[in-house]
């Protein structure tokens, strides 16, 4: 890696982290199609170094969160017990299953295309009808982390990026969901760079990580997301939803046309 993509990873990474982190987004989900179209990681090793951004990002939001005694209590519990044994499996299967570039470009149409669209239209909902929706249960909070973790461990976002969202739509508050969703995110990503790690000795191609390009971008995160989780009690919740859905929109529409040349 040279100087100049280093500074752009690191760049990509404290923007996209700012903007990200205050509604409990890591941001990896925006930086995966920077790292694919703009800095040139191959699949499937953009996974891995999605995952290792993770892991060096999120101490900054989480720093904050701890000191501002967020980060306690037991929805954090049930989306790491959730996550983690999803991710090794998405894992797996990003491996041996979906390889190639024309499966990763559906898979990730397929999942950002309805996340900016429920992102969106639960935003537009709850300033139009701002009565409180039925938080989920306990069960259905783990069984919904452990299938994200899966989508996260294929796609490389840790799945704090889906949680959130699904959570704050079915009623959960974001000061609440925001620093859980974001210690999901860390502690899946450490035992998702792990398991591509260990796969990447018995499988041949790009699979481990490219450390040094997520370890410039991560430290972008790292200072983004300590701002963002900083200025989240100063920013307005509506238009920060609204952007997120906007731009998870665009991406996946990026990709579904790329997939239709």
């Amino acid at each position: 890696m040279d100087w100049p993509t280093g500074l752009l990873g690191f760049a990509a990474g404290l923007l996209i982290s700012v903007a990200t982190a205050p509604v409990g987004v890591s941001g990896a989900v925006f930086l995966l199609p920077v790292q694919v179209s703009v800095l040139g990681v191959p699949s499937p090793a953009v996974t891995p170094t999605n995952l290792l951004y993770n892991v060096v990002a999120g101490p900054g939001a989480l720093l904050r969160h701890h000191r501002a005694g967020t980060l306690r209590g037991p929805l954090t519990r049930l989306l790491v017990l959730g996550t983690v044994p999803g991710v090794v499996v998405g894992a797996v299967i990003r491996v041996f299953a979906v390889p190639g570039p024309s499966v990763f470009r559906l898979l990730i149409a397929v999942l950002l295309l309805p996340l900016g669209g429920w992102l969106c239209l639960r935003t537009l909902c709850r300033a139009s009808r701002p009565a409180p929706a039925r938080e989920p249960s306990s069960r259905a909070v783990t069984r919904l982390a452990m299938a994200v973790g899966v989508a996260g461990g294929i796609y490389g976002i840790g799945g704090g990026s889906l949680l959130g969202p699904i959570l704050v739509g079915r009623g959960m508050p974001v000061a609440k969901v925001a620093p859980a969703a974001l210690a999901a995110t860390f502690v899946t990503s450490v035992v998702g760079a792990g398991t591509y790690a260990l796969l990447s000795l018995t499988t041949t191609g790009d699979i481990a990580p490219y450390w040094s390009l997520g370890l410039a971008c991560g430290l972008g995160g790292l200072c983004g997301g300590y701002l963002g989780a900083r200025l989240q009690p100063r920013l307005p919740e509506t238009a920060l939803r609204l952007l997120l859905g906007v731009l998870a929109l665009g991406v996946g529409g990026l990709y579904a046309v790329q997939l239709l040349r």
